[in-house]
């Protein structure tokens, strides 16, 4: 298995991967032998991956950076980096590889104190791979500080040094960084391919996969989830039954009360472990005994990272609303074709009993408008506005269609 089987329906983009891939082994391989590098290659120091949602960017950039520090010794027999078993391609997919940092945003921003040592981890020499690779997954949320310290990287990158940026649209980079950085486009994978990668990679069946795949249009982790996780598809059906209880103003505000809480705990429930495991581990590191007293002077570190793990919880809690509005969108959408006689295909044939209510109960007008609703509400979020009074003008749209 290769680290490019993870790609759904990118055939296209790890070819050029793959090609580039190769050409990076090249490099290092006759700089290892003190030979001049090749006259022609794909290899470059900046790469920005965009696609839409669930095209799987982040996947590809992480692909790439493993078939970077491929160590396989079929490469001496001509064998393209990249095998997906080797030492090298394993710590690289599962994050645990020295020279493979990764910046995330913890809340809505990728602040320059986050990136201050990882840019100054980029101007060093790899430790133990062949290259030292910078995987940023959210660059659309770097800010103005944290934005210019990578442009100032990108612009005089070591050597061994190479940044991967990934983001929804290239608007979304600064032109200076984008204008540094090679640019691959991926698309939304069928279904179909969707579907298929289910069954073979996650052992779902058929049936389950396709109504997966279908309900999610395409968006890799998110069908994968839908697939794989009971919990998941309990949440979903009750965000789908939620134009149903719109009856009055008691109900709109219920309903909101609920997708917000139903977040909260969603967001709640995948912080405890993680933050539970930071926190420990700064203890242990700043020297205070399990259960014991921290040293004096540490309070501030600690709070730090109360803080970021704040925001991150804050973050999550916005990632799983703006997830239920998708779905929302989306049955909204499957309504309108309804209504218009359209042959789009239904994402949620599941649901079609609601699909057919809330159709006849409405005019292509109102479904328009209802559409509209729930795209202010996601620009109303991204705007830090609280999310109960977002979802709540939400809700009280919805019933008035």
């Amino acid at each position: 298995m290769s680290v490019w089987d993870d790609l759904v329906g990118q055939e296209r983009v790890s070819e050029q991967l793959a090609a580039a891939a190769r050409d990076a082994d090249a490099l290092v391989t006759a700089a290892a032998a003190d030979e001049p590098p090749p006259e022609a290659s794909k290899m470059t120091h900046a790469w920005l991956f965009t696609g839409p949602p669930g095209a799987g960017h982040t996947q590809a950039a992480r692909a790439f950076a493993a078939a970077l520090q491929c160590v396989s010794p079929d490469r001496a027999l001509g064998g393209a980096p990249g095998c997906g078993f080797c030492e090298g391609c394993h710590t690289t997919l599962v994050g645990t590889h020295a020279d493979v940092t990764t910046v995330a945003a913890v809340g809505t921003q990728i602040l320059a104190e986050d990136m201050r040592d990882t840019v100054r981890k980029s101007f060093t020499s790899p430790a133990n791979g062949r290259w030292q690779v910078i995987l940023v997954e959210d660059a659309e949320r770097l800010n103005e500080k944290s934005a210019n310290a990578v442009l100032k990287a990108v612009e005089e990158p070591a050597p061994r040094t190479v940044w991967l940026l990934c983001a929804p649209s290239i608007e979304d980079v600064l032109p200076t960084i984008r204008s540094r950085c090679r640019h691959l486009v991926l698309r939304t994978p069928s279904v179909e391919a969707v579907a298929d990668m289910l069954v073979r990679r996650e052992g779902v069946e058929p049936e389950v996969a396709a109504a997966a795949a279908r309900a999610t249009q395409g968006h890799v982790e998110r069908a994968r989830r839908l697939a794989t996780d009971p919990a998941a598809r309990e949440r979903r059906a009750a965000v789908l039954k939620l134009p149903l209880r719109l009856d009055d103003v008691g109900g709109c505000l219920k309903a909101a009360q609920e997708l917000v809480d139903a977040a909260a705990e969603d967001a709640k429930a995948l912080a405890e472990e993680v933050d539970a495991k930071e926190t420990e581990e700064l203890k242990a590191a700043l020297g205070a005994a399990q259960g014991g007293r921290l040293p004096r002077g540490t309070a501030g570190v600690i709070k730090e990272l109360e803080d970021k793990q704040k925001r991150r919880r804050t973050r999550t809690q916005r990632d799983s609303l703006d997830l239920a509005l998708s779905d929302l969108t989306s049955l909204y959408r499957d309504v309108l074709a309804l209504q218009l006689g359209s042959r789009v295909a239904i994402a949620n044939a599941d649901v079609e009993d609601t699909l057919q209510r809330l159709a006849r109960a409405s005019t292509p007008e109102s479904t328009l408008r209802r559409i509209e609703a729930i795209a202010a509400c996601r620009e109303a979020l991204d705007r830090n506005v609280a999310p109960l009074l977002a979802v709540e003008a939400m809700t009280m749209a919805l019933r008035a269609g």
